[in-house]
């Protein structure tokens, strides 16, 4: 069945003959739809074995202690949250207790802290990491503070051993949102494992995909307990202690649950992660090797570079314009997309300009936001596709680079 299958994807892309170099290629191939594709033979659509076997892989591979399957990786920044709050929890959160958060973050790193009933703070983040730094946390740090919601960007951290160190001492919970940095390491330890909750995605764009879906990891077996209940409904039947396997429910719950389909399509992609690791490394430095001669570029851009201690997984080609050249982002990524070289924002920019903002009650100090300001002002990324690009494509994009640096 499987060669009959393989026979069946054997089709080759369309061969589009004008440039075209998006934020994300596809990066199934013909043994990822396969696997899809038994799951829909077996008629098995809703999370069973594939799921509870990508589970246990997954936890294996990056040294976890639980982890769980949901259906993105907002689901599991919601049930970490949903979970620090629940009743059944020892020292739980409560109603209004504060909570870090980067300024430079996603739309749902954000919500599950105000979803929960807690109050967000955004504070400011370092240029060296685009996330928050120990010093940051001791400066806005209250007595009321008792979560810190971490977000390692694009591939890289911040010295996230310093402040799961000094969350601990604190007595505050850490959550580690690890969904742009699936297979970095820093310190010889993936991201991801330093959390007490930690949240993964695997939507098309990631390091991985299933299409979409998600895994949330945890420390402790109480919460994980915890989370398999609010990820179906409040039910006990995927507890193993259960003895009712039907409809007895113990707790609140959503229903965040992954389809089999998805689980078949990641684990088949996660198998290869270290492989499409190298080829977005490869695509970068082939990138970065050209354009750090070019004075001209070098005088009004900087390229991100990672800490000693960390081997990124690259999710993106992250660029700051140097301030001086600030005032020309809106020329360069015009020029950018109008030639088919698509950009975006760093996460989505400093949360605090978007619109949203202004229907919560949200703390921030808009003045303290300053490095924030400038990712906002002066950052963009483009993509670093699985596949190596051809040097035909490389010389295009190069080029495209270069001649925004002469724009005048």
């Amino acid at each position: 069945m499987k060669k009959n299958l393989l026979n069946l994807f054997n089709i080759k892309k369309q061969n589009i003959k004008n440039f075209y170099y998006p934020l994300h290629e596809d990066a199934l191939n013909n043994e990822d739809l396969v696997e899809g594709v038994k799951v829909l033979i077996s008629r098995q659509l809703t999370m069973s074995k594939k799921t509870s076997e990508f589970e246990n892989y997954f936890k294996k591979k990056l040294g976890l202690n639980y982890c769980l399957m949901v259906n993105s990786g907002s689901s599991a920044n919601l049930l970490a949250l949903f979970t620090l709050i629940n009743p059944k929890k020892k020292n739980r959160l409560k109603i209004g207790d504060e909570c870090l958060v980067p300024a430079v973050c996603w739309a749902t790193s954000l919500w599950p802290v105000i979803q929960a009933g807690l109050t967000p703070k955004l504070i400011d983040v370092d240029l060296s990491s685009f996330s928050i730094n120990l010093d940051l946390i001791k400066k806005n740090i209250t007595k009321k503070t008792k979560a810190i919601m971490m977000i390692n960007v694009l591939g890289n951290c911040s010295e996230i051993d310093k402040i799961q160190k000094f969350a601990k001492e604190k007595n505050i919970y850490l959550i580690e949102d690890n969904c742009e940095s699936l297979g970095s390491k820093y310190k010889n330890k993936y991201l991801g494992s330093y959390g007490d909750f930690s949240s993964f995605s695997f939507y098309y764009s990631h390091q991985i995909t299933a299409g979409e879906g998600g895994m949330i990891a945890c420390k402790k077996k109480e919460d994980y307990n915890l989370l398999k209940t609010l990820r179906a409904h409040g039910w006990d039947r995927d507890l193993s202690k259960s003895k009712n396997k039907k409809f007895n429910f113990i707790n609140s719950g959503f229903n965040l649950r992954p389809l089999e389909v998805s689980a078949a399509i990641g684990l088949n992609q996660f198998k290869r992660l270290s492989k499409m690791m190298s080829i977005r490394s490869y695509n970068r430095n082939k990138i970065i090797k050209t354009l750090q001669k070019s004075s001209n570029w070098n005088e009004q851009f900087t390229f991100f570079n990672h800490k000693k201690d960390l081997k990124p997984s690259w999710f993106g080609f992250p660029l700051l314009i140097n301030p001086k050249f600030k005032k020309n982002k809106g020329k360069f990524l015009n020029f950018l997309n109008r030639n088919n070289l698509e950009t975006r924002p760093i996460i989505s920019g400093n949360f605090v300009n978007q619109p949203a903002i202004k229907l919560y009650d949200i703390k921030y100090n808009k003045h303290e936001l300053k490095n924030s300001n400038e990712i906002d002002k002066r950052g963009f990324f483009i993509g670093l596709p699985t596949v190596k690009l051809t040097q035909k494509k490389l010389d295009k994009i190069i080029d495209l680079l270069l001649s925004i640096s002469n724009l005048k």
